[in-house]
């Protein structure tokens, strides 16, 4: 499988961050309803600053997150999309290596060093995501940063977005990609493909974030009312009702699943960087979301 040149990178990103961005998704920012203090259009200039820096020709993974997430600080002012970088700067890199997006991303992975460490803790002390909080251990705030594996192994328990660094990006394999096979499948259209894969997630394990700000309890508690409100929910405009009426009673309650949200971008990310990588035209589709 050939290896992705930099536009190409670049446009697939674009167009998974737009995709997540049109599809409904319970407590998250659409362009169906904002919420959180955060608009469609701060997500949109978020990934149009990013998208140059994730897609940066033969740089390591720790200047594409700390490039990405210093350009959005710049622009935006907040924290966008720290969760979204951290996750689609290792796919890129993976993306410009030759043969399947999976083996490389393992590659990439393995070498991570320590110019990537300081990159990613870096940008994620500008980001200074909320409920952040310090761990006793490899604390990603101070200023010897410990090896990426070795502290992404030690919160891996807590948050998803760690536990992909040390699983090979696992949930977008076997969560993400398998729902979006299974609605397009079904025949669903876009963008309820893209509510499909969000749903697999918000459903399917606590989400990191609502854990950080509220507890782990409470992030359990999200999940399992989320799976008996929307899981085998039939997508489509029949379920849009049942689909904000959800994302209403999230947003009132100050609650965010935004790690399902990135999960759900990185997700889109991968499928399009494999079709590209075989070869498929997804210009179509890119367009489509």
């Amino acid at each position: 499988m050939r290896p992705l040149t930099a536009t190409a990178i670049e446009q697939a990103y674009l167009a998974a961050c737009r995709a997540e961005l049109a599809a409904i998704k319970p407590g998250n920012v659409h362009v169906h309803a904002a919420g959180h203090r955060m608009s469609v259009a701060d997500f949109e200039t978020s990934a149009l600053l990013s998208a140059p820096h994730l897609a940066a020709a033969g740089a390591r993974v720790g200047a594409r997150i700390e490039g990405a997430v210093a350009a959005t600080r710049a622009g935006i002012g907040q924290n966008t999309n720290l969760g979204i970088v951290l996750l689609c700067a290792p796919l890129a890199a993976a993306a410009e290596r030759p043969g399947p997006l999976r083996q490389a991303l393992g590659g990439v992975l393995a070498d991570l060093d320590r110019a990537d460490a300081a990159g990613l803790y870096a940008a994620i002390r500008l980001a200074n995501p909320g409920g952040l909080g310090r761990a006793e251990r490899h604390d990603v705030t101070t200023d010897a940063p410990p090896p990426i594996l070795t502290a992404m192994g030690e919160a891996a328990s807590r948050d998803r977005i760690a536990r992909a660094y040390v699983t090979g990006f696992e949930d977008l394999f076997t969560a993400g990609l398998p729902a979006l096979a299974v609605a397009r499948a079904a025949g669903l259209p876009e963008p309820w493909t893209t509510t499909a894969v969000h749903l697999a997630f918000l459903t399917g394990f606590p989400d990191s974030h609502i854990a950080r700000k509220f507890g782990p309890a409470t992030a359990e508690r999200v999940r399992a009312e989320a799976e008996g409100a929307l899981r085998g929910l039939a997508l489509g405009e029949g379920a849009r009702a049942a689909l904000l009426a959800h994302d209403s009673a999230l947003k009132e309650a100050g609650f965010n699943p935004g790690t399902s949200a990135d999960l759900t971008v990185a997700t889109l990310f991968v499928d399009a960087l494999d079709r590209l990588k075989a070869g498929d035209d997804v210009s179509t589709n890119a367009t489509r979301q």
